[in-house]
């Protein structure tokens, strides 16, 4: 067994995999770049080594810094997680020509199964059903004109290359064709150094399933079942299960037999997953074959009871699986939520700064797990992927399950950037979730906006929490009170019996119990013998309290002011979208207008990129281009003036 690993990767994943580490006894080496140098992965290696500037391809993408580091530390052999270099046959190879071990596939299985293209046709000679689409990638705009008419709209643009939902549109009408492929195009270069893009026909309404492979250096392949990805945004996995709440008991044997067909036929070893694509009428389609660790790989080892990382490493050192596909059990139902640093009410764009407030919820062995990169003063920067946690719960049920992921949501408190924790708890406590009644496009269909809290048609738990905390800021033991929620008053009264809170609001009563104090963030409580955690926001007077993916802010005064507050005017807000601002930190790539340009409403101004993704910044109304106020390849901060629409 190894001693001594280099993990070339960052933040959550690169946490993730010291822990294996440390337990199995190996050492870890990391790497970091300059933004990253104070980062929670540096300081819980053994060893960590700058491996240059912050710009991914000067660091995490360095090739040959990475190789010198893991000499000179003495490293034996280099793990390279998800992202950056995970499915690079070429650091594969070089990996191995320095006379260490890659913990992954061979490279030429890489070169292979990582491009889409060439993963496609082994899929066809092993006999296995694909999508109809191109083999070869597209050459210029009037080839891919021909080809689109040919297969049909509407259809995917997909890179060869990398994951991630990166660099994938959705075509739908002609007109659209060629500003997708050209924003397809730079957003595979700049996130896996290669441009080259494909066709395949898309299908409405389908589902995302794929299968944990596992194959040693012996022959023995086995899978660990399926997954459901199918809540995407953006074609980024938002919410990952296992098993999958759509798969039959028959479909299920037949998806896993054909994962491991494939994975047999490309001489495939450590652990990968395959991506099959299930339309609404049961059929499924390969999709991809993903050479590395998936981001969702926890669901899959919690209903296992594997670990999956420790299976990588152990394969790598030549150790036989030691499992037989009899062998593998599946206990319960697994659900894992992505944390973004992303502001979701603002359309989702990348949030950056730095962690003033981290309280996240509290892990318990098999049923809540949190697989974080972060800590209090972490900076989340523009430079990278905005994942920074997972988090996943383990339950008998899948009904358990939503009900123990949504608690943990609501005790996940962070503060400092904006994150996509609220939306999370929005979506895991929808019906349409709770009924498993979802596709690839179900959240880009019901959030084409993004998402802001709101108050639920019933407030009774705001208007509870927001009077139990009024009364015990001010040591009171009764009070006769006005709960305002924005400007609507809700007249209460509340008596105090030890821990026990009546609320009393018309005809309806409310027991609350809770040991809340003044200060603390989280106002863990049992409403009506219902455990409940809200989180607490104070500002000024008011406090803004979130739980279940609704919001509330409450306002509470004794009622003889609580009569005056309906008097008070209110400053209406000032919407002036004459100038377009930069909605995130980014690096501008294109500026699409020029001065005297006539735009309308919707029309693209500039393109930022920001955490690998490029964003498009159109214009919020009719007019002539005034002013413009930057240039391509100028880094630009929040709400910087961009151009101005007279």
């Amino acid at each position: 067994m190894f001693k001594k690993i280099l993990i070339a990767n960052r933040g959550e994943v690169a946490c993730r995999l010291i822990r294996t580490f440390r337990r199995m006894g190996i050492e870890s080496v990391a790497i970091y770049s300059e933004a990253d140098e104070d980062s929670p992965h540096v300081n819980r290696a053994d060893e960590a080594y700058c491996v240059g500037p912050a710009l991914v391809r000067e660091s995490y993408l360095n090739i040959s810094t990475i190789l010198r580091i893991a000499q000179e530390s003495g490293a034996e052999a280099i793990h390279p997680g998800y992202g950056f270099l995970s499915e690079n046959a070429a650091f594969a190879q070089a990996v191995q020509d320095q006379g260490l071990v890659f913990i992954g596939p061979s490279a030429d299985v890489i070169a292979t199964m990582g491009d889409k293209l060439e993963a496609k046709r082994l899929a066809r000679l092993s006999g296995i059903s694909c999508i109809p689409g191109t083999d070869e990638p597209l050459a210029d705009l009037e080839q891919a004109d021909k080809i689109a008419a040919k297969i049909g709209y509407p259809l995917m643009v997909k890179p060869a290359a990398g994951g991630g939902g990166k660099g994938m549109r959705i075509v739908r009408h002609p007109s659209d064709l060629k500003d997708s492929l050209k924003g397809a195009i730079n957003e595979a270069e700049s996130s896996f150094g290669d441009s080259r893009i494909f066709f395949e026909k898309y299908i409405d309404g389908a589902r995302h399933i794929e299968i944990q492979i596992l194959a040693d250096l012996h022959g023995r392949v086995i899978h660990l079942g399926e997954r459901e990805c199918s809540l995407q945004r953006r074609h980024q996995k938002v919410i990952e299960e296992a098993p999958s709440p759509s798969l039959t008991p028959i479909m299920r044997q037949r998806i896993g037999e054909e994962a491991v067909r494939l994975a047999k036929s490309a001489g495939y070893t450590s652990a990968g997953t395959v991506e099959f694509v299930l339309d609404p009428s049961g059929n499924f389609y390969f999709l991809e074959m993903n050479t590395r660790l998936q981001v969702e790989h926890p669901v899959t080892e919690m209903i296992t009871g594997l670990d999956i990382v420790e299976e990588m490493v152990s394969v790598a050192a030549g150790i036989p699986l030691r499992l037989l596909q009899s062998d593998v059990q599946f206990k319960g139902h697994a659900i894992e939520a992505r944390l973004y640093a992303e502001d979701s009410s603002r359309g989702f764009l990348p949030s950056t700064g730095r962690i003033r407030s981290y309280h996240p919820p509290f892990e318990k062995e098999g049923e809540v797990r949190l697989d974080s990169g972060i800590e209090e003063g972490t900076i989340i920067t523009p430079y990278y992927d905005p994942l920074f946690a997972k988090l996943v719960v383990h339950q008998p049920t899948r009904e358990l399950a939503c009900d123990r992921m949504l608690n943990a949501l609501n005790e996940c408190y962070i503060r400092g950037i904006e994150t996509n924790v609220h939306f999370l708890a929005s979506l895991v406590n929808s019906p349409f979730f709770k009924k498993a009644n979802f596709n690839v496009t179900t959240l880009d269909e019901y959030y084409e906006k993004g998402f802001a809290p709101v108050t639920p048609l019933d407030p009774s738990v705001a208007i509870g929490a927001a009077a139990v905390m009024h009364v015990k800021r001010r040591g009171l033991t009764s009070a006769e009170l006005s709960v305002f929620i924005e400007r609507e008053p809700y007249l209460v009264t509340v008596t105090v019996a030890q821990s026990r809170y009546i609320v009393t609001e018309g005809d309806s009563t409310l027991l609350v119990e809770t040991e809340w104090k003044p200060g603390d963030v989280l106002f863990k409580s049992i409403f009506q013998g219902n455990a409940i955690t809200l989180q607490v926001n104070t500002q000024e007077i008011k406090d803004e309290l979130l739980w279940n993916g609704y919001g509330a802010t409450t306002w509470v005064v004794n009622r003889k002011v609580g009569n005056l507050i309906p008097l008070m005017p209110v400053k209406e807000k000032v919407d002036s979208p004459r100038v377009v601002v930069a909605p995130m930190p980014g690096l501008v790539v294109e500026v699409a207008v020029h001065i005297g340009d006539v735009v309308k409403r919707g029309q693209p101004i500039a393109i930022i990129e920001a955490m690998k993704m490029e964003n498009i910044i159109r214009s919020q109304r009719n007019g002539v281009i005034e002013n413009i106020y930057v240039k391509k390849g100028e880094s630009v901060i929040v709400d910087q003036h961009l151009a101005k629409i007279g």
